[in-house]
């Protein structure tokens, strides 16, 4: 179960009449040469350790120990439970976990990167809002994780998922492609569904640069965790409504690279651009690293 583009995991799927999720499986048990039961328990593991930080980010007062972060996904789930919302519930349970997870990650909580810690939140909080929204059993969940998996293994080898290589498009959004593809199998959609969620998502991330204030995976990676959440549960639904990308998936991803590599260096997690040399940033890790850090 060889794949090395959008194209080719769509034709298996086609040709064997599997989900991706089903073809990443076998491939996972091929190339590691284990059991499926070993494969789908080590997966079921992850999911677990992203349910943990979802909990932990909602319910505990997180801070990290910059003080740029902490908080807001308590915050917003309390706005979320008010009903005093503008968006749909689900997007903004999508939202509000997302956060959660990304703060955890700051916070120095034990998390799993899907498929950097930069954007750690974007996947849990799709999966785990659509799950409460189509009452989606635990194979479901683990299913789609192998699902986004898939898809992120193709974008790591045709283009880069670090946003020292390619700016943060190719981590949020990675991600953010991930996460649409996944909820779409999760939904019932087709694999050719999903690879258009993925197109869509990752189009409307192309560029985006990696400028973390004080060098820190805090500001604005958190805020953008939550966008990217939202951005992949919109491009699942276009996907799921028969609405297809213009550009096929591997051409986004190609042009994602293409982008990345022009980007300048002071756009690369080097704080050296971007909203990272904005005055106010400039303060905060001049206060961060100016003085030694409050043990």
């Amino acid at each position: 179960m060889k794949f090395n583009s959008i194209a080719d995991l769509i034709e298996l799927t086609v040709k064997e009449g599997k989900k991706i999720s089903e073809i990443m499986i076998e491939s996972e048990m091929e190339t590691h040469n284990l059991s499926r039961e070993e494969v789908i328990d080590g997966m079921r593991k992850s999911l677990y350790v992203m349910k943990d930080a979802i909990k932990t980010g909602l319910t505990e007062d997180i801070k990290s120990r910059s003080g740029l972060s902490g908080g807001d996904g308590k915050k917003l789930f309390q706005y979320l439970k008010s009903g005093k919302f503008l968006s749909g519930t689900t997007i903004l349970e999508a939202v509000c976990k997302a956060v959660a997870t990304s703060e955890v990650n700051a916070a120095m909580g034990i998390i799993v990167a899907t498929p950097t810690a930069g954007s750690v939140g974007i996947l849990p909080g799709a999966i785990f809002a659509t799950a409460d929204k189509l009452n989606s059993s635990e194979n479901d969940m683990i299913n789609a994780l192998f699902t986004a998996g898939a898809i992120g293994l193709v974008i790591a080898n045709n283009a880069f998922i670090s946003g020292a290589a390619g700016g943060c498009q190719a981590e949020v959004g990675s991600a953010t492609a991930m996460a649409a593809a996944a909820v779409v199998e999760m939904a019932g959609g087709t694999p050719e569904q999903s690879a258009n969620a993925l197109g869509i998502a990752l189009k409307n991330m192309l560029g985006l640069t990696c400028d973390p204030v004080a060098g820190l995976v805090e500001v604005p990676c958190v805020k953008r965790n939550a966008m990217g959440a939202a951005n992949a549960m919109i491009a699942a639904d276009m996907a799921l409504a028969g609405i297809s990308s213009v550009i096929p998936a591997d051409e986004v991803i190609d042009a994602m690279y293409k982008v990345g590599c022009a980007l300048p260096i002071s756009l690369k997690e080097t704080a050296m651009g971007g909203l990272a040399d904005t005055p106010t940033a400039r303060k905060l890790e001049k206060e961060i690293f100016g003085k030694p850090l409050k043990l």
